[in-house]
């Protein structure tokens, strides 16, 4: 037979439609249109709610106008509100921005701009730093205020009220399947590591193969009780909103990591699966006996930002709960590589699992190419553990670009894989291990700060010469910034003043939390040697 009468065989309405992570909510209402899906306080909503609202949020923003490649902006913490954005907001073709509640006003200012957002929904918590935002950008998007029942708040820059937009919708508003799955559904800006922030643009595609691979990775059956401990600012909370509905499973709601919380909660809704940074284990771990409460069964546990160390996962194993660590990047839509576990591993001694546990791992099933290479020749490193290259990936589940940048963009992909920028050895058994970040990035409580954007907030103090940020071990957060300065002769300042100095210019968790004055080593060319800093941390100053 002819190849020809194969491909005689047309793509047609009938046998091929973009993929989409917007149709795992029409499936559960659908199919379970009574089964609770979310939880916050006192509500209660089940899926034929839930879809109702998020379609009637689509149809307000179709008849404010707005449509396909709209950036709508949402800064919330883990409530309904911003589990609905993420179906309500691609349901009206527009694409959903979600903003680092964490950031600093400049920041945001930034994002605003660059994203050009014409809707910006918004908690009243943060109507504070957003006010100082707006001062200090051009546009100016529409205000949604957003007024939580959990934490009710004065705060308003007079904008519509969240529930008022909902009542302008319709249930029945019949919202259009994207043109195409290559079609933007979120805008996710970095850290700004190398200057600033850049927009991550994922499509439909890639979402959607996503979310289904999280459900393969956790090992995932029908009607998971997943707890918001990760913040669905991060990647789109590593695409659960649209892994947990796919499963018509329950949204447990939680505004803020609390240790009591998060125990009552896990036991009043029989929680079954959380995500979050290594901070969150501490936090569960850390809470007073008297404020943990019995298990409901085996919870799964991901976890990404740095490997866990060997005496939290022996005490995490000791209160019932599984680990799953994965790692990835903003740009593959969070979770692309998982430490596939094998069942003899869990025969070794505890120090021997941690050790396996630590590496980040293989590729998820939505990735299609994971290695690390020399970055110069684009050549596979030798698999022996020892030689070190750069993480690529190439897939599905790898962004479309960098918003307005295509020089990054192409930098990105170039040679045809994607460029993490993190340093890695790979093993025998092809388990891919980070070993260091090219692009000295510290990642404190799962939150990626640039040494670059501290540095320079330290040299706008009239007393600074030279300053060098590094990343020092903690034991709540992983990792914080260090500071090393070098100061003006015949300059003095105190370790409190440039804290304070910092503080004013960055946001909390990026503001150093050590200062030590000293003369920074440097190479015969001038260059500050930042593995000398980094040895002095592991040494007694």
């Amino acid at each position: 037979m002819a190849a020809s009468d194969y491909d005689a065989l047309s793509r047609v309405a009938a046998n091929h439609q973009p993929l989409t992570p917007l149709l795992f909510l029409e499936r559960s209402a659908a199919v379970f249109p009574d089964h609770l899906a979310v939880v916050h306080g006192t509500i209660r909503r089940n899926y034929a709610e839930l879809r109702a609202r998020c379609v009637k949020l689509a149809h307000a923003l179709t008849q404010r106008g707005l449509g396909r490649g709209d950036t709508v902006a949402a800064m919330l913490p883990n409530t309904p509100a911003m589990l609905e954005c993420h179906y309500g907001v691609p349901m009206a073709g527009c694409v959903l921005n979600s903003i680092n509640t964490r950031l600093d006003a400049a920041t945001i200012a930034y994002i605003l701009d660059h994203g050009e957002a014409r809707i910006l929904i918004v908690d009243r918590e943060f109507v504070p730093v957003l006010r100082a935002a707006l001062a200090q950008c051009g546009n100016r998007p529409e205000i949604i205020e957003v007024n939580d029942s959990e934490a009710p708040s004065p705060e308003t820059l007079g904008g519509l009220d969240y529930e008022t937009l909902l009542a302008e919708g319709g249930a029945d508003f019949a919202w259009p399947m994207p043109r195409d799955e290559w079609d933007a559904i979120a805008l996710n800006y970095t850290s700004g590591t190398t200057g600033k922030p850049k927009g991550v643009v994922y499509h439909h595609r890639g979402a959607q193969l996503l979310a289904v691979s999280n459900v393969l990775s956790a090992g995932m059956g029908r009607h998971p009780v997943y707890l918001w401990t990760l913040p669905m600012f991060h990647c789109n909370g590593w695409c659960f909103p649209w892994t947990i509905t796919a499963m018509a499973g329950t949204h447990v709601c939680l505004r803020a990591v609390r240790g009591a919380a998060m125990w009552s909660l896990i036991a009043e809704h029989g929680v079954t699966h959380m995500c979050g940074a290594p901070i969150v284990m501490g936090t569960l771990l850390a809470t007073p006996d008297a404020e943990k409460r019995p298990l409901p069964g085996a919870i799964t546990f991901v976890v990404a930002g740095a490997p866990p160390p060997e005496a939290v996962l022996a005490a995490m194993g000791a209160a019932g709960f599984g680990v799953l660590h994965v790692y990835g990047l903003t740009e593959c839509y969070g979770p692309s590589v998982t430490n596939e576990w094998h069942r003899e591993w869990s025969a070794a001694p505890a120090a021997e699992q941690a050790r396996l546990m630590a590496r980040q791992g293989v590729r998820y099933v939505a990735l299609e190419g994971l290695d690390v290479m020399d970055p110069e020749t684009m050549t596979p490193i030798p698999a022996d553990g020892v030689a070190m290259g750069e993480v690529m990936m190439q897939g599905n589940s790898v962004m479309k670009g960098y918003l307005k940048d295509k020089a990054a963009t192409d930098a990105a992909f170039a040679g045809g894989w994607f460029h993490t920028g993190d340093l890695a050895v790979k093993h025998p058994d092809g388990y891919v291990q980070l070993r260091d970040r090219s692009k000295d990035i510290i990642i404190s409580g799962g939150e990626n700060i640039s040494s670059i954007e501290v540095e320079d907030a330290l040299f706008k103090h009239p007393a600074v010469s030279l300053a060098a940020v590094v990343a020092q071990p903690d034991e709540k957060w992983g990792e914080v910034p260090c500071a090393f300065v070098e100061l003006k002769p015949g300059q003095e300042a105190s370790e409190a003043e440039m804290i304070a100095h910092c503080r004013s210019l960055l946001a909390g968790f990026k503001t150093p939390k050590r200062i030590v004055f000293t003369e920074l080593p440097k190479t015969s060319t001038g260059k500050i040697q930042k593995h000398v800093l980094r040895g002095q941390l592991r040494q007694p100053l």
